[in-house]
């Protein structure tokens, strides 16, 4: 294996990465201020991922399309908060409780998508662009796409936590919340906008992941394991860790996966992706069971 096919597995594990830490920072906040280890978090990502490929495939711009599945995405995260996770939280339902509530409803997802639009793989309506040269490196165009829209929502989720009133109460709330309280903040408003922000880079993610394999009902939820890996991995409820994270899990995950298929090492082939990040979590849970980072907004 040369240098250039070395650069082609990190570009792509850069790609996975970036989609795998949208839907991470959405995970870990969720986690961080709501103490709620979510498993259908994955299944809102496919769902975004359908919604704007229903959008999309009937005529409207691919950008829009991904704008509408978000919105829809941030309403179903809300309606759940609503109907599901508050009452539970109202009743002190433990947090085994909430983790199983979070399966069954991820599994109501799922089988929805499937009942409504079926069981097979779907792409959407897009314009072919030819791959592009970076240095001696081919890389398809919408995977760079894919890297660049992944650093502007970064950006801007580190904008709204450090610069923005919501951010810092957001912040607050996640390292004390009866104090946060105590001091005015409004805690169900604070919870509304991090199921927004949740659901916005989820839906993100999803159709990113969309744009460079296609969509298929059970996406989501084998791309859960690497989510909760990234998360580990970069300190449970610290975003930036779980950006961290994910792009190690993604690069791990791809140049592995080519490197055992290059000289056919048992074990190591792209079927075992989520082996390599169900190892990696493992091995930090073992050394080092807080996370490389401080667990904190």
């Amino acid at each position: 294996m040369d240098v250039q096919q070395i650069a082609q597995l990190f570009v792509n594990g850069i790609a996975v990465g970036s989609i795998i830490a949208l839907a991470a920072v959405g995970l870990t906040l969720t986690y961080g201020i709501l103490r709620l280890a979510n498993f259908a978090h994955g299944d809102f990502m496919t769902l975004g991922a359908y919604l704007a490929w229903v959008v999309n495939t009937s005529g409207v711009n691919i950008w829009l399309a991904l704008i509408f599945g978000a919105i829809v995405t941030v309403a179903g995260m809300v309606l759940s908060e609503k109907l599901l996770w508050s009452p539970m939280r109202d009743r002190r339902a433990t947090s085994t409780t909430l983790m199983i509530l979070s399966i069954g409803l991820a599994l109501f997802i799922r089988n929805g998508i499937i009942f409504i639009w079926g069981g097979s793989n779907q792409s959407y309506a897009l314009p072919v662009a030819e791959a592009i040269d970076i240095f001696g490196v081919r890389v398809a165009f919408y995977r760079i796409v894919v890297v660049i829209l992944a650093i502007l929502a970064i950006v801007a989720l580190h904008l709204l936590l450090q610069n923005t009133k919501i951010g810092k109460a957001m912040r607050a709330v996640a390292d004390n919340v009866d104090l946060a309280r105590v001091t005015g903040i409004n805690v169900d408003r604070v919870v509304i906008w991090t199921w927004a922000i949740a659901g916005i880079l989820t839906a993100l993610g999803g159709g990113m992941y969309g744009l460079i394999t296609g969509i298929r009902p059970n996406m989501g939820w084998f791309l859960i394991l690497p989510m909760f890996a990234s998360v580990i991995l970069g300190g449970i409820g610290n975003p930036y860790g779980a950006i961290a994270g994910a792009f190690v899990i993604g690069i791990a995950q791809e140049v592995t996966a080519g490197i055992g298929q290059q000289f056919n090492i048992p074990f190591l082939g792209p079927e075992y992706k989520l082996a390599v990040a169900l190892a990696i979590m493992v091995i930090v849970l073992l050394v080092r069971p807080q996370g490389l980072f401080k667990g904190t907004l």
